[in-house]
């Protein structure tokens, strides 16, 4: 039963795949060299197959191409191989009268899905550094594609993330098999993942969705969407093709594959662009609104790449169309990354570099801002209208943020020369700020929305965190008429100096006393929220004036971290006051650099407008604002902090300036757009769920008073602290429930550190996280943990006399506790009266390890063994057995492997031979063998390892060979009548013990 339950999930698995028309095949039935991977037959035979004009000499030279991978290490030959995956290769030959011939030969027709050879094979064995078994490979034409791992979902001491750690250990043990892997999924029956082999866990992510139009949220039905979502042939053969890329990041290689948002979204777009491109349709192919941080540029490049590769596209020139440098230059760098998808990207610098790129003939991809589209100043005067540059009908324009500058229709504006500069162009929209200005029609000018995914999603998919608002407002001394005018300057005339209303605001923003308390918020603040997350801050100024005078405030601050200002410069007017923050490109870069990476101290940086559209730090929680910002311009903005970072729960933004009503705003104006979710959270109400959450967990300890804890002897808090943790492992359900409690509130408490009010509860929530950690550590050895980067830290620190409280380790060293640990010294204090729960909680910790490292060597007598634990746990918790029994029955148990340890020595046996003596043992009375059986057992056993094979547990006419050997060894010394059951008995155990020989045994 035991056997079955581990292979339920895989078995399901197997069970989905053979309904999508896949053929399933028992791994150890393979023919295969066990050091390679590819089924070389089924490949060359596909190849034959699919090419049979081409000679022998050629397909030998491609099937030489498909299994021999270049490459310094598993990365680039991953690489290597799947550029030759998704674009083949070249062969030459000559024919028979000499005439030079060649063919572009593919591994797999991505035209003709059901032309290939789907295989799904399970517990297939690899040799490499170390002998590795393989869950569940998906084979397609002999490629192995995609490696499943699973855990058992009935084991809770194991989940999802041990299948994701399984696979880092199989790239060190069998790197042969990722050279060739394109995706890799991970479940434990709820939770099922994909991913790319080398991605940490966080990237890994469901598929929630079966056709694109639907949504499948519930947690038990991961692996299925995932299978019936995905692995339908045509899908499959889709992503592979066209959804998966490698960027190269100066000689390192990150594997990247798209989410099932990108996929579907941008399949709605081929869809469209196939149907509404000009002359066949009106050249509106839509707008795929996608969240900021969903991995909007990705699918850029993705759709950008496809549709090169379109035939009906006849090699088109795709202009990726921003209207801003800053998001020009972010977006370019993304597609150079994408280069294996792209192809060659051009970037038009001045207007005249655009006009020649678009005047050429044949298809590419040009990078430029809207404003390149202006009119030229001529020696006779300014063009009086923009040019044709192309009259093609395969020129597509995607705009990145399409917002008020593609309106420009009646006064000569970009819109309109764009359009007389490429008549016949089509047109599409990517946004993840649908925020439209009274004047603008999105839709008018790109068409319908394709597909949405919205914030709500996002968070829910974990794609991004949620951002929670905070109100700090530090008043503007200015007159109110400037305040009535600030709604109606346009976000193009929030420049230094060019409108009045704009100044004054500046100006009182800037005013010296209140950047001095603006300052001083801010780093209070700062230091308070990183006593409990770890990350960095983004503080936004009104202008490049104020963001020097707020750096020359904070930065002399005490306790002030490294802090700098980000802006443009220009050396001529600005000030000399202001050079210690002009840098170079190349500097630029490298302080990009420095504050993306979560341990370098840059820990602040001060911005204007750069870094607030198409830059992304995902170590950055916490964006400071004192500049006024409105539609799209902040949401854009916010979404810097709404980035996934190891544990980040949340973004935050503070506001000093009063932005709130232009968040209401743009939330008004999202949702009225279809989207779901606000762009921000009220950071109140997470202080007070924070409070909520607060009663909750003291409820469950059971109450304190912080100040009655603190007035205790060290001799008092021990004892008392012992006692709650007793109580709060009185039962599964109760520690369970307050484990999930505790965690929530230590999350809140994160988020919300930085409120005064969270303040004054800081002593007792440090208390409570010492209890759990002395709970987790009795509950869970560290060896077996889920081990995380925590950037949420606990506030032990907060209160010097909450480490008084009980800590197991000063009675026993729970790092590494094993059965070696109960010797007479521990019988005796687990004896004494008191924490009867921590001591029944220990002891089932040891005997539940011990079990499992010794279940295969003795079936019979381990599961004797866990059936009396598990009764008397049952009794325990039933009340019907009381702690002093309880434990005595315990301490029974551990007692058995000590003395199966000492019976293996006195009776000169290994440790392989002991459960076979005990079996044959049990069977003494109708042995004709007179005196000790060791000799018999030693006989028995080395029959067995003696014959055995790789997976001999599956092979008939292997177990055949070893009930034959073992059958001789018995022969004479057993009635015929009782030989059978014996026999069986002694096979049961073999296959418990020597299973995964060559890997035990």
């Amino acid at each position: 039963m035991t056997y079955l339950l581990e292979h339920t999930v895989q078995k399901a698995a197997i069970e989905w795949l053979q309904e999508l028309g896949y053929t399933y095949q028992e791994g150890n039935s393979l023919e295969r060299d066990l050091k390679k991977v590819v089924l070389e037959n089924e490949l060359r035979s596909f190849l034959q197959n699919t090419y049979p004009k081409v000679p022998a000499t050629a397909i030998d030279e491609a099937f030489a191409a498909f299994t021999q991978n270049q490459g310094m290490d598993l990365d680039h030959r991953n690489r290597d191989f799947h550029r030759k995956m998704t674009q083949g290769v070249s062969v030459t030959w000559k024919d028979a009268q000499g005439k030079e011939q060649a063919k572009h030969i593919y591994p797999i027709n991505y035209i003709q899905p059901d032309k290939n050879n789907f295989l799904c094979t399970d517990e297939v064995t690899i040799v490499g550094k170390n002998t590795r078994r393989t869950d569940l490979l998906i084979y397609i034409n002999g490629l192995p594609l995609i490696v499943f791992e699973f855990k058992n979902m009935f084991d809770k001491e194991v989940d999802i993330d041990n299948a994701h750690r399984q696979i880092g250990h199989y790239m060190l043990d069998i790197p042969q098999l990722f050279d060739y892997n394109a995706i890799t999924v991970i479940s434990d029956g709820m939770q099922a993942l994909h991913g790319m082999y080398s991605s940490s866990f966080k990237w890994f992510a469901p598929w929630k969705s079966l056709h694109g139009d639907d949504l499948v949220q519930k947690s038990e039905l991961q692996l299925e969407t995932l299978l019936k979502g995905l692995f339908p042939k045509e899908t499959l053969l889709n992503y592979l093709q066209n959804f998966i890329f490698h960027e190269d990041h100066n000689g390192k290689i990150i594997k990247k594959g798209a989410k099932y948002h990108q996929f579907w979204g941008i399949n709605k777009a081929v869809e469209s662009a196939i149907r509404n491109i000009k002359p066949i349709g009106d050249g509106r192919l839509g707008v795929i609104w996608h969240t900021q941080g969903s991995g909007k540029s990705i699918s850029m490049a993705i759709l950008t790449g496809i549709l090169r590769q379109l035939p009906e596209m006849k090699n088109p020139t795709i202009v990726i169309q921003v209207d801003r440098s800053d998001l020009d230059q972010q977006l370019y760098e993304n597609f150079v990354l994408c280069k294996d998808l792209v192809g060659d990207v051009g970037h038009a610098d001045t207007t005249d570099e655009l006009r020649d790129l678009l005047s050429a003939e044949g298809g590419g991809v040009i990078f430029t801002t809207i404003e390149k589209f202006r009119l030229k100043e001529l020696e006779d005067g300014k063009e009086e209208q923009h040019p044709v540059l192309s009259e093609r009908f395969n020129l597509i324009v995607m705009a990145d943020e399409a917002h008020r500058t593609q309106y420009g229709f009646k006064d000569g504006g970009f819109a309109q020369n764009i359009r007389r500069a490429v008549p016949n162009a089509s047109f599409i929209g990517f946004t993840g700020t649908p925020v439209d200005s009274k004047d603008a029609d999105t839709e008018q000018v790109f068409g319908k929305t394709i597909h949405t995914y919205d914030i709500k999603q996002a968070v829910e998919d974990g794609a991004t965190v949620p951002i929670y608002y905070e109100p700090k407002m530090v008043p503007l001394n200015i007159k109110e008429k400037f305040t009535k005018k600030l709604e109606e300057v346009a976000e193009t005339e929030e420049e230094e100096g060019t409108n009045a209303v704009w100044a004054a605001i500046e100006d009182a923003a800037g005013a010296e006393d209140r950047v001095r308390r603006v300052a001083k918020d801010i780093l209070t603040h700062f230091k308070a929220r990183e006593e409990t997350l770890e990350g960095k801050a983004m503080i936004v100024c009104m202008s490049r004036r104020n963001c020097v005078k707020m750096y020359d405030a904070i930065s002399v601050l005490e306790g002030c971290p490294e802090i700098a200002v980000i802006m443009t410069s220009n050396i001529s007017k600005d000030p000399k006051s202001w050079n210690p923050h002009v840098r170079t490109k190349d500097a630029m870069e490298a302080i990009k650099k420095r504050f993306r990476n979560p341990d370098d101290p840059l820990k602040m940086v001060i911005v204007r407008d750069m870094w607030l559209t198409g830059f992304d730090a995902p170590c950055a929680h916490t964006m400071y604002v004192d500049k006024i910002m409105k539609s799209h311009n902040l949401m854009q903005a916010i979404a810097r902090v709404n980035r996934v970072f190891e544990d980040k729960p949340n973004g935050l933004v503070v506001d000093f300036i009063g932005i709130s009503d232009h968040l209401a705003k743009a939330t008004k104006k999202y949702t009225g757009s279809g989207g779901e979710g606000k762009p921000t959270i009220d950071l109140e109400a997470a202080v007070n769920l924070c409070l909520e959450q607060f009663a909750e967990v003291i409820r469950l300890v059971g109450g304190f008073n912080i100040d009655e804890v603190n007035t205790k002897s060290d001799a008092e808090k021990l004892k008392w602290s012992n006692e709650l943790v007793n109580k709060l492992l009185e039962t599964d359900v109760i520690t369970d429930e307050f484990l999930n409690e505790e965690r929530k509130l230590s999350e809140l408490v994160a988020m919300t550190n930085s409120d005064k009010r969270i303040w004054a509860i800081q002593e007792e929530v440090s208390v409570i996280q010492k209890i759990r950690q002395v709970i987790r550590k009795i509950k869970n050895p560290p060896a077996i943990q889920r081990k995380k980067n925590d950037r949420i830290k606990d506030l032990i620190s907060k209160s010097i006399e909450s480490n008084e409280i009980v800590d197991l380790a000063q009675m026993f060293n729970l790092d590494k506790i094993d059965i070696s640990i109960i010797d007479d010294r521990f019988q005796a204090i687990v004896k004494e009266k008191g924490s009867e729960n921590i001591k029944v909680e220990l002891l089932r910790r040891i005997i539940n390890d011990e079990l499992k490292v010794r279940m295969s060597k003795n079936i019979r007598r381990m599961s004797t063994l866990k059936e009396e634990l598990e009764s008397v746990l049952s009794r325990y918790h039933k009340n019907s057995l009381d702690s002093i029994a309880a434990i005595k029955h315990l301490l029974d148990i551990a007692n058995e492997f000590k003395n199966d340890d000492q019976r293996t020595i006195e009776l000169g046996l290994t440790e392989d031979e002991l459960a076979f003596y005990d079996l044959l043992a049990a069977n003494k009375k109708i042995l004709n063998e007179a005196g000790p059986i060791q000799d018999l057992v030693h006989k028995v056993v080395a029959s067995v390892k003696k014959n055995l094979q790789l997976d001999w547990s599956k092979k008939e006419n292997a177990r055949a060979a070893i009930r034959l050997a073992v059958k001789k060894e018995l022969k004479g010394k057993v009635p015929f009548s009782s030989l059978d059951q014996l026999l069986k008995e002694v096979i049961e155990q073999a296959e418990g013990q020597y299973k995964d020989w060559p890997l035990v045994g």
